[in-house]
């Protein structure tokens, strides 16, 4: 962890409004979570008079900054679809208008566009009876879309509608664009909280220890991988090939790997590896056939991307846009096997996006519901420009500033990979030299 990581939040001012929650578990400002949780680490850093890094700890506040009678507060999701967002959005109106007695709560449309007065995307008011049987549904009942949107009409927007918190879903992108938001509505000494809930099927947000659709993405992958395995072992030198998201990082690659135990290579952004070569790729496959004749091949969308020429192209949200290395991998396997005049059988499967819109499943639902209702615990105590995460079990509030500031990537020197590795029984290194 880098050492300027500042982890303070921010606040709209004092707090002095009893809150209506019900509860003898109120939890003070004060209450912190340690980022490391190793001993030895904490107690060196406390010998050297240094305080250990911590975040805030989530729960609701004794006393809150915003009036429930007098407040309004608007839900946004955006970027691609993810098991959980009507979870998500249906927790937040059920304890906006359960817990503290809001009445005024918005659905915007189609994402940031939902915002910008050109696009002519109406609001939906948002209540209990609307969002009760949402979350068993796939998607985004409140849909969704990429891109940047004029900072400034944002947040006229949300002065026009007189909104007092937004509650943004989303992953890296998303949250970059909360951020200029409360940066904006800073500018302007306005009094209207930004929080945000971490969305993404990667898991690849730093201090964040899962976000929320991660789990169910890996189970769904699961049958994919399921069928590659029979499609491998049902037809004579079999392959199965399946690409799963991951654009920088590959753990829901490598979980799903470890979940049904059927891969014999797993390729992953940050482990490099060449395709030709003795030490290569594709020799380990062949030797792979040679002995078992099927082999069942797990590639993240982000692996590879050495092989392409390099572009600046970048998708509509600002990510790079990533070749597709699927269907490269295809063509080069077979290539290979044809030149040695091998016959194979090679099955590839992209289940991407029956992945994304797939509902989120009973723990993820958990997740959901608990990421919804400590959000709101925070919006409603005035905390902006944060966003609700976990951290050693407990739920935190994250500067999105530190959230957003790398990308969570695994260690190839990690238990995870390592493990990974030994269920494969793939080289530890596939590269020459």
């Amino acid at each position: 962890m880098p050492a300027t990581t500042d982890f303070t939040i921010d606040s709209l001012g004092p707090c002095h409004v009893p809150s209506p929650v019900h509860t003898d578990d109120f939890v003070p400002d004060g209450e912190r979570i340690l980022h490391d949780v190793c001993l030895d680490r904490v107690s060196d850093r406390l010998a050297r008079g240094e305080e250990p890094p911590s975040f805030e700890r989530a729960g609701p506040r004794r006393e809150i900054y915003f009036d429930p009678t007098k407040t309004k507060a608007a839900i946004v999701s955006c970027g691609g679809l993810c098991p959980g967002i009507n979870d998500v959005i249906r927790s937040l109106v059920m304890c906006l208008h359960y817990r503290y007695g809001v009445r005024n709560i918005l659905g915007i449309r189609y994402g940031y566009q939902g915002l910008i007065p050109r696009y002519g995307h109406e609001v939906i008011e948002l209540s209990p009876s609307v969002v009760e049987r949402i979350h068993e549904e796939g998607g985004s009942f409140l849909s969704s879309s990429r891109g940047h949107q004029d900072v400034g009409e944002m947040v006229d927007a949300l002065e026009r509608m007189n909104c007092s918190i937004l509650f943004c879903i989303g992953g890296d992108g998303t949250l970059r664009g909360a951020r200029a938001i409360a940066e904006e509505i800073l500018a302007r000494h306005l009094k209207i909280a930004v929080v945000g809930l971490p969305k993404t099927i990667d898991n690849d947000m730093c201090y964040i220890e899962k976000t929320f659709g991660f789990e169910t993405a890996f189970t769904v992958a699961v049958n994919a991988i399921r069928s590659a395995h029979l499609e491998a072992k049902g037809a004579p030198n079999g392959i199965g090939l399946v690409k799963l998201m991951g654009r920088e990082s590959g753990y829901l690659t490598a979980n799903a790997a470890l979940a049904l135990n059927d891969a014999n290579f797993v390729l992953i952004p940050e482990v490099p590896f060449d395709l030709e070569g003795d030490n290569g790729f594709l020799e380990a496959l062949h030797r792979r056939m040679a002995t078992r004749h099927h082999a069942v091949i797990l590639v993240a969308e982000g692996a590879g991307q050495a092989f392409f020429e390099h572009d600046d192209a970048r998708d509509a949200s600002g990510n790079k846009r990533l070749h597709d290395i699927g269907s490269y991998l295809k063509e080069r396997i077979n290539g290979y096997f044809h030149d040695r005049g091998d016959e194979v059988n090679l099955k590839f499967i992209d289940p991407s996006y029956i992945v994304r819109a797939t509902p989120a499943n009973a723990s993820d639902s958990i997740y959901c519901t608990l990421l919804g209702v400590n959000a709101v615990h925070a919006a409603m105590a005035g905390k902006t420009n944060m966003v609700v995460g976990k951290w050693n079990n407990i739920f935190t509030h994250v500067p999105i500033a530190a959230v957003t500031s790398r990308r969570n990537q695994i260690d190839p020197d990690s238990t995870l990979w390592q493990s990974v590795i030994e269920v494969t029984g793939q080289p530890r290194r596939m590269v020459n030299g």
